[in-house]
């Protein structure tokens, strides 16, 4: 088996390097200081660099402006951005943008795709649902009505709804059919009731009242919707991942210059166990994640189906994220804690990205309907 990344996907890291060594982790006030959302708007100074370094159209196909590669190097840029908590929609417009794609019609992939490559057009995605708890499709109904659909609901936390020009909303209509509908943030019917994450963005609970959108908006094809939230789950394992690995580093740097009785804090052996327990942990992160994005990107089969995979790779997630900015934190000691320091920013984007599209609790359970569902074929 080959795990080396190919020149294309390594090109495309050593830009997205590029473009983020100039951000700042502390550039917005600290979540921990303020009482509403960090700023209003995600950062735009960064999205227009991305654009122009053309990772925005990185996995557009070339009709589209783009350089047709796969939900790998999605991953690859995810996790760069996590290193320096780029606050931009990078995951969910990039999602959406392979969605319509692989599953939109012509006129709806033409009227967006160059659009999105060129920056133009953000998009994010309603995915939590009404409470975060049930499944975001089973929040909205969707209807047709002649040549139109008639959407009605809501879904609560999606990312900087205020500020993005659609948001893809999955639904389900009577028959029990899931759509995803690319919705304008302005169309009539549609009221955005501020909210604030865990990483102080600003969110939006998302109300739909008989929103009517025409045939071609709405995204009928059979697994559209599980792939995109197959695709979300995934990506935010490398955002995991990149957060993760940006804090060991925090962390190595601090203890290694850190003195106690003459010595590096880091040379001490509860302390080295310790990071060391942690560097498991990432690298564990690391294997289930590049194994789901890869069944996601290929198609490849396996003993269960993919959702096992991006369970797996979220399971992982969870956990060892929670586990290595805790880690940090008490390594750090009070100056961890500081919030002059940026180690607390981090902690705060982990405990967002440790919930969000389900805890490894919800993830463990799918996992194990799956298992009960196929079992694994006995060898003697």
């Amino acid at each position: 088996m080959d795990f080396t990344f190919t020149e294309e996907q390594q090109a495309a890291v050593e830009a997205a390097k590029a473009v983020f060594s100039g951000v700042a982790p502390d550039a917005v006030p600290s979540p921990a200081l303020t009482a509403g959302a960090v700023a209003d708007d995600f950062d735009r100074g960064l999205w227009a660099k991305l654009a122009a370094s053309d990772l925005l159209s990185l996995v557009l196909d070339a009709e589209y402006g783009g350089a047709g590669l796969d939900p790998v190097a999605l991953c690859l840029l995810l996790r760069e951005s996590a290193k320096v908590l780029a606050r931009v929609p990078l995951l969910e417009t990039s999602a959406v943008a392979l969605a319509v794609q692989r599953y939109g019609q012509a006129e709806l992939r033409h009227e967006l795709l160059p659009a999105i490559g060129r920056g133009n057009l953000v998009v994010t995605v309603a995915a939590n649902g009404r409470t975060g708890h049930d499944g975001a499709e089973l929040a909205v109904t969707a209807r047709r009505d002649g040549d139109h659909w008639v959407l009605d609901g809501a879904q609560t936390a999606v990312p900087w709804a205020q500020t993005c020009d659609r948001v893809a909303v999955p639904a389900h209509t009577a028959e029990g059919h899931t759509v995803l509908a690319l919705v304008p943030r302005d169309h009539r019917g549609i009221a955005l009731a501020d909210q604030i994450s865990t990483s102080g963005e600003r969110f939006a609970e998302l109300h739909l009242a008989s929103v009517r959108l025409t045939a071609s908006a709405v995204i009928e094809a059979d697994g559209a919707w599980e792939w995109l939230h197959h695709l979300l789950a995934t990506g935010t394992c490398a955002l995991a991942l990149g957060l993760g690995q940006a804090v060991l580093a925090m962390t190595g740097q601090y203890t290694g210059k850190r003195e106690q009785f003459g010595h590096p804090v880091a040379t001490f052996q509860a302390v080295a166990v310790q990071a060391a327990d942690r560097y498991i942990d990432l690298r564990a992160m690391e294997a289930t994640l590049w194994q789901a994005a890869w069944r996601i990107s290929t198609g490849a089969p396996g003993a269960l189906p993919v959702a096992a995979d991006v369970s797996v790779a979220k399971i992982w997630a969870s956990e060892g994220v929670r586990r290595v900015v805790q880690t940090a934190q008490h390594l750090h000691g009070g100056f961890g804690a500081d919030t002059d320091y940026a180690l607390h920013r981090y902690h705060a984007w982990a405990k967002q990205l440790e919930l969000s599209l389900g805890p490894a609790a919800a993830h463990e359970e799918a996992l194990g309907d799956l298992l009960a569902a196929h079992p694994l074929s006995q060898t003697a």
